[in-house]
C-alpha cells in the first residue's frame, strides 16, 4: 500500500463522484486494538477491520513542514460495544495511539494517505457523545529535553534508572472488604509503610487492567488516592507494587541504592537567597 497516490492513477479529487472515507486505526496502552470508518459499512485493509462509524468525524486540520505543533479534534457517539462510555470514564483510552487515513471504499487500501497520527489527549464527555483531542508527534518539542533538578529522586521504583530488582516487592492479594478508598486485604500480611507511593493494579473484575495510586497501608489494608471507578467485589484479585517518597535516606537505608539515586538533596534551591540565620 502507498501512503500517497502513485503515478498513473487517476486523481481522486477529479472524479465525478467522491467514494472517500476516513479510517481511523487506534491502539490503547493494554494492546486493544479498534478500527472505524466514516463509511456506512465494514471494510477491512491490510487484513484489519475497519468497522463502520458514520457518526465520527474529524474536525479541520492542517498540516506543513514547519515545527508547530499537529492537532486535531475527534467527535462521536459513544456506543457500548466500540468506544464505550465506562472505558473512557475510566481512563482506558487516555494516552491511546491514533492513526487517520484517507482511502476509496470501493477499493479499501489502494488509496491510503495518512493523514495524521498521534497521541489521544484530553477527553470530553456531552451526553452520548464525546470529543477528544489528538497530538501530533510534533507535540512533544513542547516537553523539556533534560531531566530538571531536584531534591527528590526522579526515578521510579524498579525501573531502568532506579534499578531495584521488585521481585519480593509485589504482593498478590484477594479483597476482603471496599470502604470507600480503602481496601482490606484478606489475610493481612503486609508490611505497614512499604506499599505507600505504590501502586496497586486490578486483575479482575470491572476494573481489571486499571492501576491506582497507592497513599498509605498497614498491615491489613492499603488506602488509596481514589475511589475505584467501578464497585469493587469481595474476593477480587489486585497486585500490589511497593513504592518509594524519593528521600535520599530511604533510597539508601531501605533500598542500599544510593549509587542510583536521581536527585539532587543538596544542591541548594531557589530559595537561597532568602534564608536566614536560624532558618535551617
Amino acid at each position: 500500500m502507498s501512503g500517497a497516490v502513485g503515478n498513473g492513477q487517476v486523481n481522486f479529487l477529479d472524479q465525478p463522484l467522491s467514494t472517500l472515507a476516513f479510517c481511523w486505526r487506534l491502539e490503547r496502552r493494554d494492546g486493544v486494538a479498534l478500527g472505524l470508518t466514516s463509511h456506512d459499512r465494514d471494510m477491512v485493509v491490510a487484513g484489519f477491520p475497519y468497522r463502520a462509524a458514520p457518526g465520527l468525524v474529524p474536525s479541520a486540520f492542517s498540516r506543513g513542514i514547519g515545527m508547530e505543533v499537529e492537532s486535531m479534534d475527534l467527535q462521536g457517539a459513544l456506543s457500548s460495544d466500540a468506544i464505550s462510555e465506562e472505558d473512557m470514564r475510566a481512563g482506558r483510552w487516555d494516552g491511546a495511539m491514533l492513526w487517520l487515513h484517507l482511502t476509496q471504499w470501493e477499493m479499501p487500501g489502494e488509496l491510503w494517505l495518512e493523514l495524521m497520527r498521534g497521541t489521544l489527549g484530553s477527553v470530553e464527555q456531552k451526553g452520548d457523545a464525546f470529543s477528544v483531542e489528538l497530538r501530533g508527534p510534533n507535540a512533544v518539542l513542547g516537553q523539556p529535553v533534560i531531566p530538571e533538578t531536584s531534591p527528590g529522586c526522579r526515578a521510579r521504583l524498579g525501573d531502568n534508572a532506579c534499578r531495584v530488582d521488585l521481585a519480593g516487592r509485589q504482593y498478590v492479594v484477594r479483597v476482603a472488604a471496599m470502604e470507600e478508598e480503602v481496601v482490606r486485604v484478606e489475610g493481612g500480611g503486609l508490611s505497614a509503610g512499604d506499599y505507600a507511593f505504590g501502586t496497586l493494579r486490578w486483575m479482575e473484575g470491572r476494573n481489571c487492567g486499571l492501576t491506582q495510586s497507592i497513599l498509605a497501608n498497614d498491615t491489613s489494608s492499603v488506602t488509596l488516592a481514589d475511589i475505584p471507578i467501578f464497585a469493587v467485589e469481595v474476593g477480587t484479585r489486585a497486585l500490589l507494587t511497593q513504592g518509594c517518597d524519593k528521600r535520599l535516606e530511604s533510597c539508601r537505608a531501605r533500598f542500599a541504592n544510593a549509587v542510583n539515586f536521581r536527585g539532587e538533596p543538596y544542591l541548594p534551591g531557589s530559595d537561597l537567597l532568602t534564608r536566614y540565620p536560624g532558618a535551617f
